[in-house]
């Protein structure tokens, strides 16, 4: 359920949440997307180009950040804009683990049009990968 526009402050924060990405959920998102660049998923093409391993699709990452939007609004048509810079690859070890994605929001801005800007960061391992990340969602 959307929460009401009166009831959203500025600073308020979204429940925070953490994604873990998997070397399977690259392959899957490379059939997903027909993005199939060998750097997401053959661990020599990446190190031969000077990756540290295989990495995450940036659009792959994107979307798994905006889901604490998403996921907060319950509908995904509510959102209306969303962009970010790629500040740092999100590396994808080759074991059952994988990388985990930390994403924390608040809103940062409420306009007169029943619209809030929110902010997002997003890390793994303790790195930003993720910049100017924001979001405009539309509330009852």
């Amino acid at each position: 359920m959307i929460p009401a526009f009166a009831d959203i402050e500025v600073g308020y924060e979204l429940p925070a949440q953490d994604f873990p990405i998997t070397r399977a959920d690259l392959v899957r998102y490379c059939g997903a997307s027909g993005d199939f660049n060998v750097i997401h998923w053959n661990e020599r093409v990446a190190t031969s180009v000077g990756l540290p391993n295989v990495i995450a699709h940036g659009m792959f990452t994107m979307a798994e950040a905006v889901r604490v939007v998403t996921d907060w609004l319950g509908d995904p048509g509510a959102l209306l804009d969303y962009g970010c810079r790629f500040t740092r690859p999100v590396v994808v070890p080759d074991d059952d683990k994988g990388a985990t994605v930390t994403v924390n929001a608040k809103v940062t801005e409420k306009r007169d049009d029943n619209t809030v800007l929110i902010t997002i960061s997003a890390s793994c391992d303790d790195a930003t990968v993720l910049g100017k990340a924001q979001a405009i969602v539309r509330l009852p």
